[in-house]
């Protein structure tokens, strides 16, 4: 056997095919076309367009939150103990959720004539029907992609294909909103105020994401023979057997680190998604037409991300590129308004301004691809470990996690940013050039150093991390010897 087949420790390179690594990753695509489509689109959608206040359309997102915070653990932890010899554990609930999810997503931005609470009821119910269905693929789906090797670098490169592919789909469902949907025309300057353009979208990527979440769904089956099944002495699933693995993990230390630093990022990154677009309207002055080359920047990112993260995690190992990269993250995207109020970046309606803006978007990009990435391939890690102290796998209950603080970023922080843009007063119906500068200067301030915290607080967090290439080994030395 060659050196080529073995990584560093020993361990056999179990690689995965081509085909699984690219329908894996399509998952992803469904995922973020509707999930980030929803956080840049919905608060400005209800409030700018519809006419609701900000905070209670915050409050909508809120509330859909904590059903959250118990349906995605609650799906990890019976997916983890379902059993069924054809299907496997993960794959029933994968066919389960694109129906409800496309269609949950359609009546989101295509609602009925209602009043104003009724249209906060509306808003509420298909949220969380969202969130849930969401969820029902999605922790299943990244538990599956854990489980597909348990090759140190090999999980890098197979999260590496959920990644790209998922901002491949975030980027590609921006450009078509800013291209198609919301493009400015002399009726409507404002092209983000054309309420048929989210109709439209509403449409279009409900469907998209239909076909793409069925298809990862479909072209994976076939990797269900080598997928991890529950001990057959396992229990089934109850409620104290769910309060069991919920304690179970948390009482992981590398996990409640990951877990922890996730959160303080979550926060940081669903208010700068809240204020994306008030930010490059009002502040930076760009049309949509402009703005929706931020996904160039983005693009080059991610697949610089796609080819480099496993082979950084050789280098540095994961804890160091997770710590290093959060910092990025948190820095880069509130440079330009930092270097703005300094007098270094180029002002409003200068040759250069779109440039710079998507230079360091690329740079924040580039950041949050190889941290997700690393702590994505991470939390397979974690999984090893708690195989090694309890005998359970538990990739469902530990990627619930990521379902979860993932969508804690569209509601939590879009909650943090519907309350400022209301104690800022913002106005409604708003057109660039003519809010006051100071309003604006205040939604800077947060969208900048004030959300530089939390990003800080998550890289010290991060570092606490423990599990490295070595130690990884000696866990699959110790499992290898059990069996």
């Amino acid at each position: 056997m060659t050196n080529s087949n073995r990584s560093q420790s020993g361990q056999l390179a179990d690689t995965i095919p081509l085909k699984t690594k690219l329908a894996f990753g399509l998952g992803a695509t469904g995922e973020q076309v509707c999930l980030r489509s929803f956080a840049l689109f919905a608060l400005m959608y209800y409030n700018q367009v519809l006419d609701m206040p900000a905070s209670l359309a915050g409050i909508a997102l809120t509330i859909a939150l904590l059903f959250d915070a118990v349906s995605d653990p609650l799906i990890g932890s019976i997916s983890d103990r379902f059993k069924s010899k054809k299907w496997g554990r993960r794959h029933p609930f994968l066919f389960a959720a694109p129906i409800p999810v496309s269609v949950s997503y359609y009546f989101i931005f295509n609602p009925p004539e209602l009043n104003a609470a009724g249209l906060f009821v509306w808003f509420l119910v298909f949220s969380v029907l969202l969130r849930t269905f969401m969820t029902l693929f999605f922790v299943p789906h990244l538990a599956m992609g854990a489980e597909l090797s348990k090759y140190y670098t090999e999980r890098s490169k197979i999260m590496s294909y959920n990644y790209v592919f998922g901002y491949i789909g975030a980027a590609g469902v921006y450009w078509v909103a800013m291209s198609t949907f919301f493009a400015s025309t002399p009726e409507l300057p404002n092209g983000m105020l054309n309420e048929q353009g989210y109709k439209n979208m509403g449409i279009l990527c409900g469907a998209f994401a239909l076909v793409s979440l069925y298809l990862s769904a479909w072209f994976t089956r076939d990797r269900i023979p080598h997928l991890s099944q529950p001990r057959d002495t396992a229990a089934k699933y109850s409620f104290r057997a769910f309060g069991q693995d919920l304690k179970q993990a948390i009482s992981n230390r590398n996990y409640l680190f990951l877990l922890l630093g996730f959160f303080c990022l979550s926060v940081m990154l669903g208010a700068r998604d809240g204020f994306e677009n008030y930010m490059s309207l009002f502040y930076w002055e760009l049309q949509p037409e402009q703005m929706r080359f931020y996904v160039v920047g983005q693009i080059a990112a991610y697949v610089l991300a796609f080819m480099l993260t496993y082979r950084i995690h050789r280098l540095i190992d994961k804890r160091a590129t997770i710590v290093l990269a959060a910092i990025g993250l948190t820095v880069f995207p509130a440079a330009p308004f930092l270097l703005r109020i300094v007098g270094m970046f180029p002002e409003n309606g200068s040759d250069n301004l779109l440039f710079w803006i998507v230079v360091f978007k690329f740079l924040g990009s580039g950041s949050g691809a190889v941290l997700n990435i690393s702590v994505m391939s991470a939390l397979a890690d974690v999984a090893d470990e708690n195989q090694l102290i309890s005998g359970d796998r538990q990739e469902g209950i530990l990627y619930s996690a990521r379902t979860f603080f993932a969508k804690v970023d569209h509601a939590l922080g879009l909650f943090l940013a519907g309350v400022v843009l209301d104690y800022i007063a913002f106005p409604t119906d708003a057109e660039p050039g003519q809010v006051a500068g100071s309003v604006l200067f205040r939604l800077g301030m947060v969208d900048g150093p004030f959300l530089i915290l939390p990003g800080l607080i998550a890289a010290c967090l991060y570092a606490s991390y423990r599990i490295n290439e070595r130690r990884h080994a000696e866990i699959m030395a110790e499992l290898r010897a059990k069996t």
